[in-house]
């Protein structure tokens, strides 16, 4: 076994609670603080098999996270090769170049293949590294689900916000009490392999190409429009001044400024205990000091971009995608 699927070998049954994460080289250090609060919150009678979907990472950082296994977590490295499905959708993103296009990299598609790519799963979790993980995932893992595809948070950006309200209702054809982020998924990988969903959100963007605000998450909320069960906000919470909110299992950093970025945001106490544990916290104060003011600035562009992308694309007389048989 390589070295960097790391873990110890299953020689007696019990069932796996598989986590996985995407990422890009540059975001290992906040992946991290999210993995090490997972494990600090696990429960030992539980075997949990994290799996870090990315796009190429140096030996550094292997390394780094490697060091987080322990006899009950381990966690496993899958580079994402190029396949017709992958091709296609950086052909996609490559053409979305404008400043609203904030999300339209590869990288957030990676979440989509984990149904095809791993066939001995019934289930698995997803989260964003953008986290901290408060209570125990396992929980989430049995949640009873009914017969739906995917259990998610309705978004509640899109809720409070009416630009983001018209933008899902108007360029998606989705009632925004309804549309759900896709920050932490609990996926039934049989019923999404059933579903087709990558052939089908690949045959949907290539029919429609589309430019879309949030393009996987729209995706999904397309696809899976009444096959999606609402979550408890615990397990997607929005940070508070005083770190999470009670009886918080996730803690997202769902807004566009980071912990990492600058001072005085809600829950930042919270995310650098965390870090503490996760073996990057010198590197991770040094991307704080080290992140400029004109970095701030041009987030705030892109984010300004962004809503006047949703603006405009909420005055449109149909939804720019529609889901499609196969």
């Amino acid at each position: 076994m390589s070295i960097f699927n790391t873990g110890k070998s299953l020689l007696k049954r019990v069932e796996v609670v598989p986590v996985f994460y995407t990422i890009s080289n540059d975001f290992a250090p906040y992946v991290a603080v999210s993995i090490a609060s997972l494990i600090k919150n696990s429960n030992p009678n539980r075997y949990y098999r994290v799996i870090i979907l990315h796009d190429g990472m140096n030996f550094h950082n292997y390394l780094k996270l490697r060091n987080l296994v322990t006899k009950n977590v381990e966690i496993q490295f899958h580079r994402i090769s190029h396949n017709l499905y992958l091709r296609t959708i950086i052909k996609h993103c490559s053409k979305k170049t404008g400043s609203g296009d904030f999300f339209s990299s590869a990288i957030y598609f990676y979440r989509t293949f984990i149904a095809r790519l791993y066939p001995q799963y019934a289930r698995a979790i997803y989260i964003d590294s953008d986290t901290v993980v408060t209570g125990d995932v396992a929980e989430l893992f049995d949640l009873d689900m009914g017969d739906n595809a995917v259990a998610a948070l309705v978004d509640p950006k899109v809720v409070n916000i009416p630009v983001f309200s018209s933008y899902v209702e108007h360029a998606l054809g989705v009632p925004p009490s309804e549309y759900v982020n896709s920050g932490v998924l609990l996926l039934d990988l049989k019923k999404l392999r059933r579903m087709k969903f990558l052939s089908r959100m690949v045959k949907i963007m290539d029919k429609y190409d589309a430019s879309l605000v949030a393009p996987d998450q729209d995706y999904l909320n397309v696809i899976c429009r009444g096959q999606i069960y609402h979550l408890d906000e615990k397990w997607n919470a929005s940070p508070i001044k005083t770190g999470a909110p009670k009886g918080a299992k996730i803690v997202h950093y769902n807004l566009f400024k980071k912990p990492w970025q600058c001072d005085g945001l809600d829950g930042e106490d919270l995310f650098w205990k965390a870090a503490k544990w996760s073996g990057y916290y010198n590197e991770l104060q040094s991307i704080k000091k080290n992140y400029t003011i004109e970095k701030l600035r041009a987030k705030e562009d892109q984010v300004a971009a962004l809503m006047a992308k949703a603006d405009k694309l909420s005055k449109v007389k149909e939804p720019v995608i529609k889901n499609i048989d196969l």
